[in-house]
């Protein structure tokens, strides 16, 4: 990870995505789009059964990640996303699946 500069228009979000949203190709799906958009982070699934996305980008691309995970890959089925703004002096280098 490289430390983020103050000059940059970068954010970071981190959002929670329920519903039927793990053994989908949840995971998997959001990290090409990540990688279509530019943005870095990361996507986990966690032990409740939702999923847990980390984007750091520009706000435009963050937004159209967020909006994205609305929908995700054709078998889920999205239940809520909601999100958060994250303060971090981090920045990662590549977005990936964890």
């Amino acid at each position: 990870m490289k430390k983020l500069s103050n000059d940059h228009n970068i954010e970071t979000i981190v959002a929670r995505v329920s519903g039927h949203v793990q053994g989908v190709g949840f995971r998997a799906a959001t990290v090409r789009q990540a990688h279509l958009l530019s943005v870095r982070g990361w996507v986990r699934n966690l032990d409740d059964g939702a999923v847990e996305v980390l984007m750091q980008a520009t706000p435009d691309r963050v937004d159209r990640l967020l909006s994205w995970l609305h929908t995700g890959p054709p078998a889920a089925r999205v239940r809520e996303v909601t999100h958060e703004v994250s303060h971090t002096e981090r920045r990662h280098d590549r977005f990936e699946q964890i």
